[in-house]
């Protein structure tokens, strides 16, 4: 922040000559953006799955928090340097990734090397869309996993959507 922009409490900064506020924080309709144009992850749902500006694979109910399939939005001009909190200039991170980048300007590719090591298989994958979204959808054939208790004939599905049929040696608990 220079000396010509003051911080108010919403994260925002003020700018002392026109007294127009530049918000630091990104909007609904920005994140939504960013998050459509991030590459999508083959074989797994684009509202749930997305791959950060590094190439590492995230989770959409996971923003904000710090673990491999975590991430924030970031600023790619950092807003400290100028960036605006727009979606032109937003990209999804991982966190841990974000963190390192800070305030910082970085090619992609330098990032990659400050990724979470950890790397999921799809199965690993599938029981954690599960866990977090109660089924798991597969785009393309559109179908999606039975949950257990739907398994169990404890539960019946509200979606219409058919459950993925599973080989009969699979079918089982």
């Amino acid at each position: 922040m220079n000396s010509s922009e003051v911080e108010n409490e919403n994260g925002g900064e003020r700018k002392e000559n026109n007294n127009e506020l530049r918000p630091r924080f990104f909007d609904r309709k920005a994140k939504h953006v960013c998050w459509a144009k991030a590459d999508t992850v083959p074989g797994r749902h684009p509202d749930r799955w997305r791959k950060d500006a590094v190439g590492n694979i995230v989770c959409k109910r996971f923003c904000n928090c710090s673990g491999c399939l975590c991430f924030e939005y970031d600023h790619i001009v950092p807003f400290s340097k100028g960036g605006e909190s727009t979606a032109d200039n937003c990209q999804i991170l991982q966190t841990r990734v974000n963190r390192y980048k800070s305030d910082k300007e970085m090619d992609p590719k330098l990032l990659k090397g400050y990724s979470c090591d950890l790397k999921f298989t799809d199965k690993e994958l599938d029981i954690i869309e599960m866990a977090v979204y109660g089924d798991v959808i597969r785009p393309g054939n559109q179908c999606r996993c039975r949950s257990v208790a739907e398994m169990l004939g404890t539960f019946k599905a509200k979606d219409r959507m058919a459950p993925c049929k599973l080989p009969d040696n699979d079918d089982k608990l």
